[in-house]
């Protein structure tokens, strides 16, 4: 009777709607990761978690189970002391169990095929969810995620066929849900793995063979199957979007000073758009958090992972014009030149004066707002030589609050004030009670900087052959909190017009702002003044219709 209750609660995990991976992992009794607010689909993670959890403990009544420790909850999996034992002066207890290497309880090594194992589910056994995400993450160093979800779907279910349809057929009923719970976290966690047209087709089968045991579950990979196109299809709209909106700044991309003195005349001047910085830090943030929220979080390993052989392979699924960490940089370069273009283009200092002292405070407003990303672009585009040289216009601004801006960002000490600041920022967002409250933005650059020096610092494989998976719980550690501030639905009303401007206006290049900058304010040395005329000659020998 317990067991068919267990069998019950399992197929309700089919019946509802599975929350993202963080949501789910926030809502778990076994630990608070995140503190969110909790709609109604985290309400229905809550009921999930409790089932499952409920299921597992009936199930360790009544059926014997291995002595392999069980990896640790996600919390203390994802907690610093983790990661270091110094401050205890008890010898740690090592303990080897079938090729799987555990320090005081917590899994720090192990072979690939130990850790395959791990990952795949049984009758009475679920993996946890943060050991989950740490090798669905991190296996892509190791082998192509199609040839895991290939070694993953035997040893589900082909490995454990005996012949008899009818023990086949009841297994197969028996193991169903954990599969699809398993499945359904690979889908919603990792859903560019299948754009890859064998891992769809994988998907599949699957589905296929579950209908052979157990309608419930066919019908719930079905589901599955449809959420995760429809993820994929937006995934596309905004990739071409992105492609779209870059041809067509790149082609009207504005050149040397007549085309400076165009722009300066025309509606779309930033002044005439938009002259409130806080409504013009919220469109930025708007920007921001859309293109966080599209970056997968497999990116930021496969840019370390050398490219294998059989990544040629070519697929509807596979098609990508740019990876979305790559466009998110861009987005920051072309903010930071935006900003520049914006105060070289016009003619009078005075106006030059009130485009800066109008940044500075949208600057002041991204820092307020928690959007660390477009505050440090607004910095590098002040700073840029073009800008920065114009020193009759700064003598026209009070540069207290920038100063004290740029202090929040400077880069010594392994930026320690922006580190403090975002610390502040993501403990807010911890105890949030608002939407607005909840915004973490980091300065992007500096994220993926940390996490190529953990890749590089740490090896990936151990001289015993195994994989050194406690690199690979920080680098989980580190990429789950990004899915945290990724996941925040930005709450600001939308301003279409300074949205379409931030997106599209041209900037200038770097020849034409220094070119621009030498015409706003004159060269003071014989070097520049070489290279105003330089720049002359260039600009109007590409383009004879801008010659006098």
């Amino acid at each position: 009777v317990v067991f068919g209750y267990v069998q019950n609660l399992e197929r309700l995990l089919l019946t509802t709607s599975t929350s993202a991976f963080i949501s789910q992992m926030s809502s778990s009794s076994l630990g608070t990761v995140f503190s969110m607010k909790r709609t109604r689909t985290v309400g229905l993670s809550y009921r999930m978690d409790a089932a499952m959890q409920l299921s597992y403990w009936l199930t360790n009544i009544f059926i014997h189970r291995s002595k392999m420790p069980q990896t640790t909850p996600y919390s203390s999996k994802f907690n610093p002391s983790t990661y270091s034992s110094s401050h205890s002066h008890r010898q740690p207890v090592e303990e080897n169990y079938g090729g799987l290497h555990y320090r005081d309880n917590k899994l720090v090594s192990g072979s690939l095929e130990a850790l395959i194992q791990l990952l795949v589910p049984t009758v009475d056994y679920y993996p946890d969810r943060s050991y989950i995400f740490t090798f669905l993450l991190s296996s892509r160093l190791f082998l192509h995620p199609f040839e895991l979800m290939s070694r993953v779907c035997y040893l589900c279910v082909d490995h454990h066929r005996v012949g008899d349809p009818q023990t086949d057929k009841k297994r197969i009923r028996e193991i169903a849900p954990k599969i699809v719970q398993l499945l359904t976290e690979w889908t919603e966690t990792f859903p560019y793995d299948f754009r890859d047209e064998r891992m769809m087709r994988s998907l599949k089968e699957m589905t296929h063979r579950l209908a052979f045991g157990d309608e419930l579950s066919r019908r719930a990979m079905q589901r599955l199957i449809q959420r995760l196109l429809r993820k994929l299809t937006t995934l596309g709209q905004y990739e071409e979007s992105l492609a779209t909106s870059s041809a067509a700044s790149t082609m009207d991309r504005p050149l040397a000073l007549k085309s400076k003195q165009q722009l300066v005349r025309r509606e779309e001047c930033v002044l005439n758009l938009c002259d409130d910085p806080f409504v013009f830090a919220q469109q930025l943030t708007h920007i921001e958090m859309e293109r966080l929220s599209y970056i997968g979080p497999e990116e930021f390993v496969q840019a370390f992972a050398k490219k294998r052989p059989s990544d040629n392979h070519k697929s509807f699924f596979s098609k990508r014009k740019v990876s979305n960490l790559e466009a998110y940089v861009e987005w920051f370069n072309r903010l930071s030149y935006l900003i520049a273009t914006e105060i070289c283009m016009p003619v009078k200092k005075k106006h030059r004066a009130r485009v800066l002292e109008f940044f500075i405070d949208v600057a002041q407003e991204c820092f307020n707002i928690g959007n660390f990303n477009s505050l440090m672009a607004i910095i590098t585009g002040m700073n840029m030589n073009p800008v920065s040289r114009l020193k009759k216009t700064w003598n026209k601004v009070n540069t207290d609050k920038f100063d004290i801006l740029v202090h929040q960002m400077d880069p010594s000490s392994n930026f320690y004030s922006y580190r403090t600041a975002l610390r502040g920022a993501t403990q807010r967002s911890s105890t949030a009670h608002t939407s607005q409250e909840m915004i973490v933005i980091p300065f992007f650059s500096l994220f993926i900087k940390d996490i190529y020096f953990l890749n590089e610092g740490c090896v990936n494989r151990l001289p015993n052959g195994h994989i050194n998976f406690e690199k690979f719980w920080e680098l989980a550690k580190q990429v789950s909190e990004f899915l945290s501030w990724r996941q925040v639905i930005c709450p600001f009303e939308r301003d279409r017009k300074t949205l379409q401007y931030l997106i599209s206006a041209p900037v200038f290049s770097e020849d034409e702002l220094q070119l621009a900058s030498y015409e706003s304010e004159s060269p003071e040395n014989n070097l520049e003044r070489d290279t105003r005329r330089s720049l002359r000659s260039e600009c109007f020998f590409e383009n004879p219709c801008l010659r006098h």
